[in-house]
């Protein structure tokens, strides 16, 4: 049995030819078991009411309510709930376009989800010319990146029994009154599910957030308050700011200063020129990472090659840590993994924080960022950084996994905010973290059983992050955590063909990444 869809769509004013178009839209869907509720805002123009009571008499499958007085975009979206007899709820603005098949593909989608709660579809812009540009292909199910940016936006459609179960939408968040109901099915739903089709053409028009999302200041600001609203109904303590750009926001968590920490630095003592300037890199690195935090239970886990490492290092890293500090010798030959688990065996920490020995902390509160997710929600197992060439390019905006290949996501990229909708600006879930700095919780990492020692050099964070994913847990990239990796400065990096095998072993070969779809 198909499901009806009800398509709501609010109307006040628009361009008459532009709304003749969207209607038309409607009618040229491919699945024909819909209705079109259009309601009007009360328009100043009579021309307005006129083509929506012409849509109406000219197609059964179209319903007009027209209001008595100007309510605004929520009263309007409330009318059109209620007059909505689908099971599903399609939202389409007044002078946007469905593609002729999104419903079909829609119905598709939750014929194979049947406890599907809430889908959306990718998108793309059109302009007066009909020319189509920005096409965002959005990442799947990612509730981290929907704290931040309201990014699933069109098309979405919500279970109808859900969105009363919610009560509709809510007064108060006028401009991002969709992204305020979202996160409050998203509390409920059983399942998200996105469609990796473009399904909705947004219109460029003057005054329109699909051209300059500044266009809209209050509505930046309701949402800001909706993901704030949606944080404390999640027992999440945490404040949200406006983000670096209109549209995006900042969540700051809070984080108990006491938690206990244990950073986990496997090294050999090696050292080497960093801009013009020769240092020991793993002196560098504790000593950063102790001044840019204020956390005040934190231990440093160093584990040394005995042969290689100089006594004068061991000397002064016992100096910077005092008594946060733990020593352990490794004598055996290079194994990545089995220094990090020797590491968590002689740690305390409930927090453990894989550290590469050639890295230096950039931004201040680095560990906390990391920290204060994996305490604060049972399902984050894992949360990595953002890591800089010594250039400040990227080297690290979490793993993608995809195409036959496994690599480090946005490798080499340098503007933040314009690369893929912002995603290099916002946290959000990704695949996997490079365990040159991972933070995870001790629980989980014991679950999993650790680093993969038969990986000893390459592809042990993949494996690890697979691991963790695989247990139900996600993983966060927080952009706030920002490092220098000082790459291949410690050690050279060589891949061999049997570590590529030992891990298609493992995992097969990755196909598309679901956070990651435009790099």
């Amino acid at each position: 049995m198909t499901p009806l869809f009800s398509v709501l769509t609010p109307v006040y004013e628009p361009p008459l030819a532009v709304l003749r178009e969207t209607i038309q839209s409607v009618r040229d869907q491919t699945f024909m078991d819909w209705e079109l509720i259009l309601v009007d805002d009360n328009s100043p123009s009579d021309h307005v009411r006129s083509v929506l009571r012409e849509a109406a008499a000219s197609d059964g499958r179209i319903r007009v309510v027209e209001r008595a007085v100007n309510g605004g975009i929520v009263a309007a979206s409330n009318d059109a709930v209620a007059a909505g007899a689908g099971a599903f709820f399609a939202l389409l603005d007044h002078d946007d376009l469905l593609t002729a098949s999104a419903l079909e593909v829609m119905a598709r989608a939750i014929a194979q989800h049947d406890d599907a709660d809430y889908l959306y579809s990718d998108e793309d812009k059109i302009d007066s010319t009909g020319t189509y540009s920005d096409v965002f292909r959005k990442p799947d199910w990612s509730p981290e990146r929907l704290r931040h940016q309201m990014y699933t936006c069109h098309l979405s459609v919500l279970r109808a029994s859900v969105v009363r179960e919610v009560g509709g939408f809510h007064e108060g968040f006028e401009g991002s009154q969709d992204h305020d109901i979202v996160l409050r099915v998203s509390e409920r739903a059983r399942r998200i599910v996105h469609v990796p089709e473009v399904l909705y053409h947004w219109r460029i028009l003057p005054g329109s957030a699909a051209v300059a999302v500044g266009e809209k200041p209050y509505a930046w600001e309701a949402g800001r308050r909706a993901v704030q609203a949606h944080l404390e109904r999640l027992g999440i303590g945490a404040t949200v700011d406006l983000g670096p750009r209109p549209g995006m926001y900042r969540v700051r968590r809070l984080v108990d200063y006491t938690t206990p920490v244990s950073l986990i630095i496997p090294t050999r003592g090696a050292s080497g020129s960093v801009w013009g300037e020769r240092r020991c890199f793993v002196v560098e690195t504790v000593r950063s990472a102790l001044a840019k935090t204020q956390m005040t239970g934190v231990e440093i886990v160093v584990v040394y090659d005995e042969a290689a490492t100089p006594r004068a290092t061991l000397d002064e890293l016992a100096r910077l840590c005092g008594d946060r500090y733990v020593s352990v010798p490794f004598s055996r030959e290079f194994n990545f993994s089995e220094k990090c688990n020797l590491g968590f065996l002689a740690s305390t920490g409930e927090v453990v924080v894989l550290l590469n020995d050639d890295v230096e902390v950039i931004s201040d509160g680095w560990l906390e960022e990391l920290v204060a997710p994996i305490i604060q929600e049972a399902d984050v197992g894992m949360t990595g950084a953002r890591l800089h060439f010594s250039d400040m390019t990227l080297q690290h905006a979490g793993h993608r996994y995809g195409e036959r290949s496994w690599s480090h996501a946005f490798l080499g990229e340098v503007n933040d905010e314009e690369v893929d909708f912002g995603a290099l600006a916002l946290n959000r879930e990704v695949s996997g973290a490079t365990a040159a700095c991972a933070a995870i919780r001790r629980d989980v990492f014991e679950e999993v059983g650790g680093l993969t020692e038969e990986l000893p050099g390459n592809f042990n964070d993949i494996d690890l992050s697979l691991k963790i994913t695989r247990a139900g847990y996600r993983i966060l990239w927080m952009a706030h955590s920002a490092l220098f990796h000082f790459e291949s400065r410690s050690r050279e990096r060589i891949v061999h063909q049997w570590e590529i095998d030992a891990i298609i072993r493992r995992w097969g070969e990755p196909d598309r990444d679901p956070y990651v779809p435009n790099s």
